[in-house]
C-alpha cells in the first residue's frame, strides 16, 4: 500500500473507531437485506464454524481489550499453525503459462513454439500404419510409436494368434526380459554378494534422520473478530515461516493475491492481542454476502446467518489461496 492509501486508510479507521465507540451495537437482523451480522447472529455462525471443524475455537483475547456486545469467553475465532505450502506468485506464474487449445487445457511445456504443434496428434492419425509413424519418430529422436490396431504383447513375441501376429517379424525369446523370478532377483539385489549382511562384519549402519521426508513449509494463525462498524466479520493473519520465526507484512503479501495487496490488506493492531497484523480488510464482505444472500432466495432458499461464516471463509480463500483453512462443507438448508 502506498503512502497516501496508508494515511487514508489510518484517517478512515480513526474516524470508524471513534464512530464505532460513540455508537451501540444494534441487535436488528440485516442479513437479509444487506448482508450484515449482528454480534449475536456472529456468536451463533462462529458456533456452527467451531461445531462443524474443531480446528476453529473461540478465544477470550486480552481482558483491557474485550468488546462488551460480544460474550467475554467468544471474542474472536482462531485456527493456528494452518499450511502455506506455495507461494502466490507460483500459482499466478502456473496460470500464465498455462493455455488452452480446442477447449483443451494444456500443462506448460505442451503450450508453446513449434514442438507443441508438432507433438500434438488426431486421435485418428493413430489409427494409419505404423511403418511411417515409426520411421518418421525413429528419424527424429523419439523413439516407436506403435500402432493403435497391433497387441503389444503378441507382436514382440512373434507368437501364433492374437492380434498383429504377423505385423512384425518374430523376435528372439531371448531379448525378453524373464519376470517369473523377479522377487529373487529384487532380494539378491538387496544384500550383493560383496556386501555383508546387516550387522555383519562390525560395519557401522547409519540410518537417516527422523525428519528427513518432513516438508517444512509457511504456517499461518489465522484469526476472526467482529468489525462493529462494518458489521461483518473481519479475518487477520499472523504468519510464521519454516523454522518459526514470524514474518514480515512483506512477506505475509507473497502469499496474497497482488489484486488484493494493493487494495484491501493492511496492517493493524488485532482488536483482541494488539499486535500489529495483517488484515483482509471489511469494507467488501457485506457486499458479498448480500448477493450470496440474493442466490439463495432466488433459489428458493431459506437464508442463513449461521452459515455466514463459511461464505466469509470461501471469499477469502480467493485471497489467500495457497493457505490451507478448513471451511469446505456441504451447506444443507
Amino acid at each position: 500500500m502506498d503512502h497516501f492509501n496508508l494515511v487514508k486508510h489510518r484517517l478512515g479507521d480513526a474516524y470508524r473507531s471513534t464512530v464505532s465507540a460513540l455508537t451501540s451495537s444494534s441487535g436488528e437482523s440485516k442479513f437479509v437485506e444487506s448482508g450484515t451480522l449482528t454480534p449475536e447472529e456472529f456468536v451463533e455462525a462462529g458456533d456452527q464454524l467451531t461445531f462443524k471443524f474443531p480446528t476453529w475455537r473461540w478465544e477470550s483475547g486480552d481482558s483491557g481489550k474485550r468488546a462488551g456486545y460480544l460474550p467475554q469467553d467468544k471474542q474472536f475465532l482462531i485456527t493456528r499453525n494452518v499450511p502455506c505450502r506455495d507461494r502466490v506468485r507460483a500459482l499466478d506464474f502456473f496460470l500464465d503459462q498455462t493455455k488452452t487449445e480446442d477447449e483443451w487445457l494444456l500443462p506448460p511445456e505442451t503450450s508453446s513454439g513449434a514442438a507443441a504443434a508438432e507433438e500434438l496428434r488426431d486421435v485418428d492419425d493413430l489409427a494409419k500404419g505404423s511403418g511411417d509413424a515409426a520411421s518418421s519418430q525413429e528419424a527424429k529422436g523419439k523413439g516407436l510409436v506403435f500402432d493403435a490396431d497391433d497387441d503389444f504383447i503378441s507382436s514382440a513375441s512373434g507368437g501364433g494368434g492374437g492380434y498383429g501376429a504377423a505385423a512384425a517379424p518374430a523376435a528372439p525369446a531371448s531379448k525378453l526380459p524373464d519376470f517369473s523370478d523377479l522377487d529373487a532377483q529384487l532380494q539378491d539385489d538387496d544384500y550383493p554378494a560383496d556386501v555383508p549382511a546387516f550387522g555383519g562384519g562390525g560395519d557401522y549402519v547409519v540410518a537417516e534422520a527422523p525428519d528427513a521426508h518432513i516438508v517444512k513449509t509457511r504456517t499461518y494463525d489465522l484469526s476472526i473478530t467482529y468489525d462493529k462498524y462494518y458489521r461483518t466479520p473481519r479475518l487477520w493473519l499472523f504468519g510464521y515461516n519454516e523454522t518459526g520465526d514470524p514474518l514480515t507484512p512483506e512477506e505475509v503479501y507473497e502469499d496474497v493475491l497482488s489484486d488484493y495487496v494493493s487494495k484491501t490488506v493492511t496492517v493493524d493492531p488485532h482488536p483482541l492481542t494488539g499486535i500489529p497484523t495483517v488484515s483482509i480488510h471489511p469494507c467488501k464482505h457485506a457486499q458479498v454476502m448480500q448477493k450470496v444472500v440474493k442466490d439463495w432466495i432466488e433459489q428458493g432458499l431459506n437464508p442463513r446467518h449461521d452459515l455466514a461464516l463459511f461464505v466469509f471463509l470461501k471469499f477469502i480463500s480467493s485471497v489467500v489461496p495457497t493457505i490451507n483453512y478448513d471451511f469446505t462443507m456441504e451447506i444443507e438448508f
